[in-house]
């Protein structure tokens, strides 16, 4: 299989937002089994179009391949072919460095509430780049005539979203639903799910009622905590699109790992005084 055969699969896996990671060879010294430029794809199961060689190098790379769709990191590796007992075919004795670069697919928001401001959310959170999936368990609110282009509708009582959608480490959930009623429905399925985000919408007082419903399910302290509620950064915030901005300046900044501090200097601010 050539180069453009593996590039072609990168183009599918890009249009169908199936993340995979690119292994390219960027040096090598002494024998090796393949030429620099070689390529090879890597999917999230472990199944790959191309070789860089086979034997026991390939098979380290598949693994450091996973280990980049898992943190979201390139990385530059050096592998050497020079250990039987590793497997590595007729000693060759050569080594290679390979560039990984890992192509997760964009990120997914799940808005849970197509009311006023999860409409906005949701259009926020598309104009930002993420896959949008919206629920509801009015059908008239969950659709394109309410809230257009967006990638996914699901019409569906709360306690069946953790179970309807594929729900991952690039999953991102806010709830802006509208009460403790929808509230103790979803979040039981939901907490188990291996997603860096969950928000509520409301006051503290609906969250403290939340927690206490929660509890009496059964669910412990720990995994409540998992909820960040009162959901967004705190701007003040009042209308739809405000509450929107809010949130989404919350998950972007916990995505990027800021600490949403002013980027001010003061410093600057002093230096430019003393000119």
């Amino acid at each position: 299989m050539n180069e453009e055969n593996v590039l072609e699969a990168l183009y599918q896996a890009h249009k169908a937002n199936v993340p995979v990671a690119l292994a390219t060879i960027v040096r090598t010294q002494g024998s090796m089994p393949r030429h620099v430029g070689t390529k090879m794809l890597i999917y999230s199961d472990g199944k790959i179009v191309g070789t860089i060689g086979g034997g026991a190098m390939e098979s380290r790379v598949i693994q450091d391949g996973l280990a980049a769709l898992a943190d979201g990191q390139p990385r530059l590796l050096n592998y050497r072919l020079n250990n039987l007992q590793d497997g590595d075919p007729g000693i060759c004795g050569g080594n290679a460095d390979i560039y990984i670069e890992p192509y997760n697919a964009p990120p997914t928001l799940v808005v849970i509430g197509c009311g006023h401001v999860g409409k906005a959310l949701a259009e926020l959170g598309k104009w930002l780049g993420f896959r949008v999936i919206v629920s509801d368990d009015r059908a008239e609110l969950c659709s394109p005539d309410h809230i257009p282009n967006m990638d996914g509708y699901l019409v569906a009582p709360p306690s069946q979203v953790a179970s309807q959608i594929p729900l991952t480490p690039q999953t991102y959930i806010a709830a802006v639903t509208r009460g403790l009623p929808v509230d103790e429905q979803l979040f039981p399925p939901l907490l188990s799910a291996p997603v860096p985000y969950i928000g509520l919408i409301g006051s503290r007082r609906r969250w403290a009622l939340t927690v206490k419903a929660l509890e009496e399910r059964g669910l412990s302290r720990e995994q409540i905590a998992r909820v960040r509620a009162p959901i967004g950064l705190e701007l003040n915030a009042e209308t739809p699109r405000e509450i929107a901005l809010s949130i989404m300046a919350e998950i972007v900044m916990l995505r990027n790992g800021g600490d949403g501090k002013p980027m001010q200097w003061i410093g600057t601010l002093q230096q430019a005084e003393a000119q």
